[in-house]
């Protein structure tokens, strides 16, 4: 940082007369140069230096504290925010209303002392303004910590939060009466994901999955990449997650910003999502582990001691972010709590505890989170993983071909289990398939053989294989399949007469096979064609398919031409209703 004379250099000689006057020092010179070097001279005496600080008023010193608690420089945009602006005047102005007189702000106070500087500084996200107080000033004020920063660039320091303070405080009894406590379900949800989206089936999936498995290299353009998925899947739960979350923290695609759920960014702005990350977990690293700590404590910590953590220069203008709820654009320091707050929050209770590095708590069921609680581990945070769910469920499976897999069945066996079967309705702890001769041949197209399917199925179920299962999968393997229900439309007439008169009608393109002297199939579609040529030939034909229709739907059972055989498996059923 520039010492003490560099900085003086940047003023005028009135400037260094007023300095020379707080500090109660009588300056000979007459030119900047020579009164800066006096000046400087006379402002480096450790005593000189003591004596001011102490007739400070305690904001000024309040002020200087938190410079030197964060190695003698903050942001501008935020040391203005805590201590107030310094007011832009000539020196025509300045010598005329004497504002060190009567200072309008903390920042005043020690501007016109020369106990902080104003400069701009290049930094790893760009030039950025701060507030600073001059190396060699600096040195005499907090040895200290002086001596902790000297020699690092502006990039190598990262001022993350004051020293010797946490941020926030302990959670009371009534904020943390029901916990939630941190689960790794993550890992069963990614593996239906990589299934669902290995069989191309039409899905939404959670944008933070999805973001988190091109972020762990598991997709990439949506597509599983085999060799990466082959890993996650054979991994232990823990060296899963593990995985997870070491691809999630060094990752720069996925933006937790732009996952918020209340929040609409728009345009090309760019954010840091891997710095605001660092940030945040910088912040985390300072509260003890074990403990349940308050979150809008937290938040507001944050906000009152670091608030620009992810915005460069402070700037608060140039992201167009709306709020999703009624589309008003949030702009200026004001929307802070609306953004950089809820960031925070979405951070803790919706990207930390869904990876199971945080459990919740709240003071009512369903009631908003107030607490969270950090694991306790002897190493900084996040790097414990201490889930120890061991992956030993056995399949359900039931001669029908239904089967249940408990969700700590082997996520390996039920990625192919999935990729093997129909999907029914997810339980909570359980994942429900059935076996059909569609998904068989979807997966036989895809290179899964029967004979894998009933290795698997033998290895990982509880009680074996259904006998009938296993002989109709075998025949379905030779076979294919053998059964298959369908419905059709059917039209019955009085007598046989009129089904050959309307054989020799233009409508007899509209039927099909004959079901006896007085029924026909009618081809999908085609009754009302058929209804129409019975009025040409002076017949009125009731129409009842709507009806039968509805009586199917409500479980009444309908007269209709089924094939149907016996068969384990569901087989395929095409309604087109009756007449």
């Amino acid at each position: 940082m520039p010492d003490l004379l560099h900085s003086l250099q940047h003023h005028d000689i009135g400037h260094l007369r007023i300095v020379a006057e707080l500090w109660g020092i009588e300056l000979e010179s007459v030119d900047i140069e020579s009164a800066a070097k006096e000046l400087a001279a006379s402002l480096l005496d450790p005593k000189t230096v003591a004596e001011l600080i102490d007739s400070l008023p305690p904001s000024a010193r309040a002020a200087l504290s938190a410079l030197t608690d964060s190695s003698g420089r903050i942001p501008w945009a935020q040391f203005t925010r805590d201590y107030g602006d310094i007011r832009e005047m000539g020196a025509g102005r300045r010598d005329r209303e004497k504002p060190h007189l009567k200072p309008a702000s903390t920042a005043e106070i020690l501007f016109y002392r020369a106990l902080i500087a104003r400069a701009f500084f290049d930094t790893d996200k760009g030039p950025q303004e701060f507030a600073y107080i001059p190396d060699d000033l600096f040195g005499i004020i907090n040895p200290e910590g002086y001596e902790e920063h000297k020699g690092k660039t502006l990039e190598s320091f990262v001022p993350v939060v004051v020293k010797k303070e946490f941020l926030g405080r302990e959670a009371r009894s009534p904020e943390k009466t029901y916990i939630i406590p941190s689960t790794d379900r993550v890992l069963d949800d990614m593996t239906t994901l990589l299934a669902a989206l290995r069989l191309g089936r039409n899905i939404t999936p959670e944008r933070k999955l999805l973001s988190l498995s091109h972020a762990a290299g598991l997709l990439k353009k949506n597509i599983p990449q085999a060799e990466e998925v082959k890993t996650f899947l054979e991994a232990s739960r823990a060296d899963a997650l593990k995985l997870l979350v070491e691809a999630w923290k060094k990752s720069e695609m996925f933006n937790e910003l732009r996952l918020l759920p209340s929040l609409i960014c728009e345009g090309e702005w760019k954010n840091s999502p891997l710095d605001a990350r660092n940030s945040i977990l910088g912040f985390l690293g300072t509260i003890p582990t074990g403990k349940w700590w308050n979150l809008d404590s937290f938040v507001s910590a944050i906000k009152q001691k670091r608030p620009d953590f992810q915005r460069p220069a402070g700037d608060y203008d140039s992201w167009f972010i709306k709020r999703a709820a009624d589309g008003r654009y949030l702009r200026g320091f004001e929307s802070w709590d609306e953004v950089d707050g809820a960031l925070i929050r979405f951070f803790i209770t919706g990207i930390l505890h869904w990876l199971g590095m945080v459990d919740l708590a709240s003071m009512k069921p369903d009631s908003e989170i107030t607490a969270f609680r950090l694991p306790a581990s002897n190493s900084r945070f996040p790097t414990s993983y201490t889930m120890g769910n061991v992956e030993n469920g056995k399949l359900k499976i039931a001669s029908s071909g239904k089967i249940v897999a408990p969700r700590l069945t082997p996520r390996s066996v039920r990625y192919q289990l999935a990729r093997f079967c129909e999907w029914d309705e997810e339980k909570p702890d359980e994942y429900h398939y059935h076996l059909t001769p569609r998904s068989l041949t979807r997966a036989k197209e895809q290179g899964l053989k029967v004979e894998h399917l009933l290795v698997l199925l033998a290895k990982h179920a509880d009680a074996g294989i259904p006998p009938a299962l296993v002989e109709a999968l075998k025949r379905w393997d030779v076979n294919g399949t053998e059964a298959r229900a369908e419905t059709q439309v059917v039209l019955r007439v009085s007598s046989s007469k009129v089904l050959e008169e309307l054989r020799k009608s233009k409508a007899s393109r509209f039927l099909g096979e004959a079901l006896g002297p007085t029924s026909v199939v009618v081809k999908a579609g085609a009754q009302s064609k058929v209804i129409a040529a019975l009025a040409e030939m002076g017949l009125l034909a009731e129409d009842n398919t709507d009806m039968s229709l509805r009586a199917a739907e409500d479980g009444v059972e309908i007269s209709s031409k089924n094939e149907i055989a016996s068969s384990p498996l569901r087989g395929s059923s095409q309604r087109r209703g009756k007449n």
